[in-house]
């Protein structure tokens, strides 16, 4: 633990050889799920959950107490040292930032899933490891999953359209997402097409709000994405799907 005061509505709880932070109305929950191990270790011994591929298996569970229905995600580094560095992180790792940043976008107007609790573990001398429960956004599909080729058109159109208002919504909130990609936005269904919600906050950096280079910023990551889904798995993306406006299209395009 960091030492730095907690969120209001969250307190810390030891249960075993785990801390966790955790809303208060969600307690009985995180001792449950810490009567035995970590929170990843309860949920994936549960034998109703629901795997979701990603950075490693994440499980889409029940709570054991309230039955709220949650993701549980074991914190994993990325990139090329990935192999050596693992599941290992630094004191207070990734989980305190996530809770802070959710609760910020959340304040500013961004959607992104509720935190409602993360957990910490020793492992090798001052190494930790960390798992992250946040709300599950029911009926949501990555953005990745609506370049598919036998997706029909209306249907993508619609998706990329919210995905096109949460970057505006990053950006008049001064959200800098630095590895923005077509699998941390949430799309779920709603009254008019589809809402987007953003995954993958531990990335978020904050700037002035309307920034004008945080939108280009976040417009250059998602194409970055979306084009790497294209030319190596034959997903369908327009250049113009990112674009507010046709000259900012013809700007992408090149």
């Amino acid at each position: 633990m960091s030492g730095a005061p907690l969120p209001a509505g969250y307190e810390s709880i030891r249960v075993g050889r785990c801390v966790a932070v955790v809303r208060a109305e969600h307690r009985a929950d995180a001792e449950a799920m810490l009567s035995d191990g970590s929170l990843y270790e309860s949920a994936a011994r549960d034998l109703a959950a629901r795997p979701l591929a990603g950075r490693g298996v994440a499980y889409a569970i029940a709570l054991p107490s309230s039955r709220v229905r949650v993701v549980v995600r074991h914190n994993r580094h990325g990139g090329v040292f990935a192999p050596i560095t693992r599941d290992l992180f630094l004191p207070p790792t990734r989980a305190p930032r996530e809770l802070a940043t959710a609760l910020e976008l959340r304040a500013r107007g961004v959607r992104t899933p509720d935190l409602l609790m993360y957990g910490l573990q020793r492992a090798a001398m001052l190494f930790r490891r960390s798992d992250v429960v946040t709300r599950e956004i029911e009926e949501g599909r990555d953005l990745a999953a609506f370049m598919q080729p036998d997706v029909e058109a209306r249907e993508r159109a619609s998706a990329w359209a919210a995905a096109r208002e949460l970057l505006r919504a990053l950006a008049a909130a001064g959200a800098r997402h630095h590895d923005l990609n077509a699998k941390n936005i949430l799309l779920a269904p709603a009254a008019n097409g589809f809402e987007a919600w953003l995954l993958d906050v531990d990335r978020v950096t904050f700037a002035s709000a309307g920034s004008r280079a945080v939108r280009a910023g976040n417009v250059a990551r998602l194409r970055r994405s979306a084009r790497k889904w294209r030319d190596e798995r034959g997903a369908v993306f327009d250049e113009g799907e990112l674009a507010d406006d046709p000259a900012e299209a013809a700007s992408g395009a090149r």
